[in-house]
């Protein structure tokens, strides 16, 4: 029943393995559901783009278990096959631990281990590497290895001799090879409208698959679980009386979402409407609420600066209905950007603080509410997740604006966070809507009220 994609480490090819064996089904015109451990963005968008069907995150953190194992059942029965692609390696989760790892995963939902291993100047000490992962945890089962970025026919039989004398199945063995090259960023891989000649590349992967994965066995380790019809609690359509359109920014500088966040809208009374701000578009005259998720505006920053419709759109918008922005999102309605050169481009300026370039943070984050925004109520405890580059400065609090919540997460100290007010949620914290009741609920109240 379906099995995980998983490595030693992160940027061992775990994304490349997940679009090859997309695009071999593809051509052999079969249908896949695939799965994202963890909060990840950017890979799930190039999983989509080639399987041309929404990658769906389970993450154990953000949404526990029960969400986790009806959302694989459900959607996973729905196609001709399903895997689920793992996050970083295989034991790597909160901090030291394991918790809301791959492995945790795979073994609440079952699912047999595929390890892909970054061969590169690796011989004999192979066996111990891999021997030390199957030892590691007994309850997964290692169903075989898929090795990366081989060298020469020599490499290969060595390390194939390798895997043999430790009684483990090598399930393909990839070049090193340009045609196997994926781009990325300082946040992981390059998103997917950035790809350019995908079908070609779609074409040339499932070539690839059949030359050099172990397709037979890979038959059987794709199969999708027992198709089960039982609806989604979170995705049931709640009795409503009205409909109040929700624009969501969807543009190469506003990508990061959950394919969930707009079904659960739409089933709830609020179907959503697609805002370019790049393209210096008003927000729709007939939204009633305003989504604004994550992305690179650093990187378009310039452009957003120049869209002066769409900012000025976003402040009488502000004044009226609810707007929620995540990191990314939250960084347009500031008073400026800092792009890559370091040069200032003014934003909206509905928040006052400015943004540019510091250290990576990243983590899970406990979240408890001091104000109230059209998600939360004070004492509202979330689960959300923080992964950026940017930084805010010249933070300021005022009569209108106030801090949203406490924050805390491993190895940070518990601090002020966002900005809010009755209309206004900005954070750099990323949330899961659909496996939060809470949030929707707020949400939809907020725009009932303000309609």
């Amino acid at each position: 029943m379906a099995c995980v994609i998983s490595a030693v480490s992160s940027n061992s090819g775990k994304t490349l393995l997940s679009l090859l064996l997309i695009s071999w089904l593809k051509s052999i015109n079969k249908t896949v559901q695939t799965f994202k451990v963890g909060p990840d963005y950017l890979d799930p968008q190039q999983l989509t783009a080639v399987s041309n069907k929404a990658c769906r995150n389970l993450d154990l953190i953000l949404s526990g278990e029960s969400w986790v194992k009806e959302n694989f059942n459900h959607f996973g029965g729905l196609t001709d096959f399903s895997f689920v692609e793992g996050v970083m390696g295989l034991f790597d989760g909160i901090g030291s631990s394991s918790k809301g790892s791959t492995a945790e995963l795979a073994k609440l939902l079952r699912l047999p281990i595929v390890l892909i291993v970054d061969a590169r100047g690796k011989a004999a000490s192979l066996a111990a590497l891999i021997k030390g992962f199957r030892e590691h945890d007994k309850e997964l089962k290692i169903a075989g290895v898929v090795l990366n970025n081989v060298q020469t026919p020599r490499h290969k039989k060595i390390l194939l001799e390798v895997l043999d004398q430790i009684n483990i199945k090598a399930l393909g063995s990839l070049p090193y090879c340009k045609e196997l090259y994926l781009p990325s960023r300082d946040l992981g891989l390059a998103p997917a409208h950035e790809i350019l000649d995908l079908e070609i590349k779609v074409k040339n992967w499932a070539s690839i698959a059949k030359d050099y994965l172990d397709i037979e066995s890979f038959r059987k380790l794709l199969l999708p679980p027992e198709p089960n019809n039982k609806t989604i609690n979170s995705f049931s359509k709640k009795k409503s009386e009205f409909i109040h359109p929700i624009a969501i920014a969807d543009d190469d500088a506003f990508h990061f979402r959950y394919q969930e966040t707009k079904e659960l809208l739409e089933k709830n009374g609020m179907p959503t409407i697609t805002w370019k701000p790049l393209e210096n578009e008003q927000i729709p005259k007939e939204a009633r609420g305003l989504i604004i998720p994550g992305g690179f505006p650093e990187q378009h920053a310039n452009q957003l600066s120049n869209s002066k419709i769409s900012l000025k759109s976003i402040k009488m918008f502000s004044k009226k209905f609810p707007i929620y922005a995540e990191c990314g999102g939250m960084m347009l309605l500031g008073e400026s950007i800092f792009d890559l050169e370091g040069k200032e481009h003014s934003m909206a300026g509905v928040l006052p603080f400015k943004a540019k370039k510091g250290n990576l943070k990243i983590g899970y984050r406990e979240v408890t509410s001091k104000n109230k925004s059209p998600i939360s109520n004070p004492g509202n405890k979330l689960i959300g997740h923080e992964f950026h580059r940017w930084e805010i400065i010249n933070e300021r609090y005022n009569s209108e604006i106030n801090p949203l919540w406490d924050i805390r997460g491993w190895n940070i100290d518990t601090k002020n966070e966002g900005f809010c007010n009755h209309l206004i949620h900005a954070s750099w914290i990323h949330l899961h809507w659909a496996s939060s009741p809470l949030i929707l609920e707020n949400w939809k109240r907020s725009v009932m009220n303000y309609s």
